[in-house]
């Protein structure tokens, strides 16, 4: 084995040890754990030469070393592919997402699914509806003055939102005015169907255009929403159980997952590598998030929105990465079926 290989081979060891044990490796506790078939001498020499490189740190006075992000970062670069979920975890998966009809539930499922599968923070961007059509249009009347309006895109997005009337609405004067705006906007976007709504009222009879301009405006903010991005997360909690993996105060980053247009501009800026997932790790994601690592991948059919995780950088990259590409992957057969 040339010094390369090994001091690499070393690396890897070092990671995969400070991961899992939570404390600093020293030479000998590798030699004993992974058989790297050399002394402890010459894994001390190749622990010398990764870190004059940067690649690993003793913390304080320890005789043990640890990595540092440029180490994540090699070691996250040489994993050669990405192992599949378990069979049990691909069941999970499945069984929750499958049954969710709903996008709103849907999302939320995923976040809380995803935080559990990795132990971190899961985060996930709303399907982008830049490519979606109005696929329906329903109005439902609960009351004589209240009716429920849903709006369903062909990304199988579902939205809902309960309008009152000033009046009494028969169920059949709603029925005439959901097939009205269904005719105007089915098999538009998003943008294209609210703008052709402003004479949508116009085409009404005076009698029904009190209540033809609530549902209006009601269609317009669904489809309004459609359009936003929008972010949803899970697990924040698992962050405060690991305070000693990170530098400073975590309430810095915690304050960076409540600005969400912080982690829309991270999750849009990340680009996806040949396994599929993006990896940024430490200083990368920004001075807020110098402490931790995220990764993401993109779903959808536009494969624009991302979902992914926020945690520490001593993270289980291959697990966490396995675990997101799957996740999006069902994602996506989800909002194209």
């Amino acid at each position: 084995m040339t010094d390369q290989p090994r001091r690499l081979q070393v690396l890897q060891a070092i990671v995969e040890d400070y991961v899992s044990l939570r404390e600093p490796v020293g030479s000998k506790a590798l030699v004993e754990r992974h058989g790297l078939g050399v002394s402890s001498a010459t894994v001390r020499n190749e622990m010398a030469a990764l870190e004059e490189e940067g690649l690993i740190v003793a913390p304080h006075t320890s005789a043990g070393r640890v990595p540092t992000d440029k180490g994540y970062r090699v070691f996250v670069n040489r994993i050669s592919e990405v192992k599949p979920l378990s069979a049990a975890e691909r069941r999970a998966v499945r069984t929750l997402l499958d049954s969710e009809a709903d996008t709103e539930h849907m999302m939320e499922t995923t976040v809380r699914l995803l935080a559990q599968l990795t132990h971190q923070v899961a985060v996930a961007q709303f399907p982008h509806e830049d490519g979606s059509t109005v696929r329906h249009l329903d109005l439902v009347s609960l009351a004589p003055t209240r009716a429920l309006v849903v709006l369903i895109l062909s990304t199988g997005r579902v939205d809902q939102r309960l309008v009152t009337f000033d009046e009494p609405v028969a169920d059949e004067d709603l029925a005439v005015l959901r097939a009205l705006l269904l005719s105007l906007i089915d098999g538009l976007g998003p943008l294209q169907a609210a703008a052709v709504l402003d004479a949508a009222a116009d085409r009404v009879p005076p009698p029904r255009r009190a209540s033809a301009d609530v549902v209006v405006a009601a269609v317009r903010s669904l489809l309004e929403a459609g359009r936003q991005d929008r972010i949803v997360l899970a697990g924040t909690a698992n962050l405060a159980r690991s305070p000693q993996d990170f530098r400073s105060s975590i309430g810095p980053i915690l304050e960076a997952l409540e600005e969400q247009v912080v982690l829309l501009r991270l999750l849009t800026e990340m680009e996806q590598d040949a396994h599929g997932v993006s990896v940024r790790i430490g200083a990368e994601n920004g001075a807020s998030l110098a402490d931790t690592s995220v990764v993401a991948a993109a779903y959808g059919p536009s494969a624009v929105a991302k979902v992914g995780v926020i945690g520490p950088t001593r993270m289980d990259y291959p697990g966490t990465m396995a675990a997101v590409r799957a996740i999006a992957r069902y994602l996506s057969r989800i909002l194209t079926t």
